[in-house]
């Protein structure tokens, strides 16, 4: 692993261990899919493809993650987010 994807790694596994349990709702993407969540699919892509070669499907993701997002705002699921339009607040 090069340099930048080390550090993107070091950042993503802070998010996971440290922000994350806080926030209070989970990753849309795997509530209405199943799988990984976006934090751990971003950072299998980063450690596969290395920074730069990473934007695109990360982006892409984020998208899915999104109308996951939208979608579960349709259904009776609440409490649900990651960058969808659902404002829950962190919990700290």
């Amino acid at each position: 692993m090069t340099p930048a994807a080390r550090a993107a790694d070091l950042l993503i596994r802070g998010y996971q261990r440290h922000l994350s349990p806080r926030k209070g709702f989970t990753c849309a993407h795997l509530v209405a899919h199943g799988g990984q969540s976006c934090s751990a699919a971003v950072r299998g892509i980063v450690a596969r493809r290395g920074v730069l070669r990473a934007g695109v499907p990360t982006a892409l993701r984020f998208l899915a993650c999104y109308r996951a997002a939208t979608l579960l705002a349709k259904t009776d699921v609440q409490g649900v987010c990651c960058c969808g339009g659902i404002p829950i607040p962190f919990r700290f």
